[in-house]
């Protein structure tokens, strides 16, 4: 397609499709496919097109809804807009519909990715829509503003607050004196206290507000850990997953786990408290700020030991073979490497924690071609207004 035939900034009229993994839906003009946001399943939209690199498809936002869907609701925050702020994708939908959107994309990948027809239910975490995000990025944009950046773009809009962080963390940002161009990151824990580092494009960070360590509750422990490593940012799905995760690996006294991709070691304390003074956890984890933080934080369970490494790399140093294995991948999946490197230890369960319905989808096809099936699922909304969604996966050995 060349520049001229383009239909970027174009407007056509649709009736909208199903949902699409990744925040829109999927319509049809012309006999091309056309994803697009801030519309529902069932309506009729005017659409503008926003993207078009040729070919099947294009990308674009309801600008104009025609005939609305029941679930559309008005978004709580002024930024939810075509051309507005990206970072929420479901505003226009009420909560139970943003859930059903969701358990719908899980149950369409599982389907066309691992040929598996589940039923999915996204179960809402305590706190409602708004109010929960506990750690945000930001930038700052050429007149010294802290925002987020547009769907699929550079360009800064400028927030002086954000419904779903938590109460006071944008509007806080907004108290200071940046440097152009500078990247934020904000958090705060479970006490209620703010941390602030800036990130310019040039020089050194600078921590702005905070000691750089946060306080977080969860499995029935306090952990002292990074302000901005990894942590769950909904602040209560920390604890539902580990009792989810300890629940289903059900590991016995004596046992042997390993707990890959394992942070500061959340779930690793879940398995050793299974396993006892006579078992053995092995969590793997390649930063080496979560490794130092989980080895502080656990030092009172000797059974468990961390690594330091990539793991696909590390399991091929590990020695033995577990009784369950419990992993919590980067949004990309395990992947075929390390799946079929967990396959060939045999355990007798895998717990499987994923942020990404694709990848999930993907590592249990995997898993399925050397013997395992999906037992049981259950996913939660721990990400409300916007597409993400966190599934728990119990894989056994048939």
């Amino acid at each position: 397609m060349t520049a001229a035939q383009s239909w970027t900034g174009r407007q056509v009229e649709v009736e909208v499709g199903a949902v699409a993994h990744g925040g829109h839906c999927v319509a049809r003009a012309e006999g091309r496919v056309v994803f697009v946001r801030h519309a529902l399943p069932g309506e009729r939209v005017l659409v503008e097109i926003t993207e078009d690199k040729g070919g099947s498809f294009c990308r674009g936002d309801a600008v104009q809804v025609l005939e609305a869907s029941a679930d559309r609701v008005d978004p709580v925050c002024p930024l939810a807009h075509p051309g507005g702020c990206g970072g929420c994708d479901w505003q226009h939908a009420s909560g139970q519909a943003q859930r059903a959107l969701k358990a719908a994309v899980v149950a369409e990948q599982l389907s066309r990715l691992a040929k598996l027809d589940v039923d999915v239910l996204v179960e809402e975490l305590p706190g409602g829509l708004v109010d929960w995000r506990t750690r945000v990025r930001m930038v700052v944009d050429g007149h010294g503003r802290p925002g987020f950046r547009g769907h699929r773009s550079h360009k800064v809009i400028p927030a002086k607050r954000c419904p779903i962080a938590a109460p006071g963390l944008v509007e806080d940002a907004n108290d200071q004196r940046w440097t152009r161009g500078a990247e934020l990151e904000l958090t705060t824990d479970a006490r209620g206290r703010v941390d602030i580092v800036e990130h310019p494009q040039r020089g050194r960070s600078r921590q702005v507000e905070g000691d750089g360590v946060a306080v977080e509750r969860a499995a029935g422990r306090e952990w002292h850990v990074d302000a901005h490593g990894f942590w769950q940012v909904h602040p209560e799905a920390a604890d539902y997953l580990a009792e989810v995760v300890g629940e289903w690996a059900a590991a016995r006294p004596g046992d042997t786990a390993w707990d890959l991709y394992g942070g500061a070691g959340l779930f690793g304390s879940v398995l050793a408290e299974q396993v006892g003074a006579e078992g053995s956890v092995v969590v793997v984890e390649s930063a080496r700020g979560a490794v130092a933080d989980g080895r502080a934080n656990l030092v009172d369970l000797p059974q468990v030991r961390f690594r330091v490494g990539l793991v696909e790399d590390v399991l091929a140093r590990l020695h033995g073979s577990p009784q369950v294995v419990v992993l919590d991948p980067p949004r990309k999946g395990a992947g075929r490497a390390v799946v079929d490197a967990l396959a060939a230890r045999g355990p007798d369960r895998v717990v499987y924690v994923a942020c990404d319905p694709a990848a999930l989808a993907r590592d249990v096809a995997g898993f399925a071609a050397h013997g395992y099936r999906l037992d049981r699922l259950r996913a939660f909304d721990a990400f409300p207004m916007t597409h993400h969604v966190e599934c728990v996966a119990l894989l056994v050995r048939d």
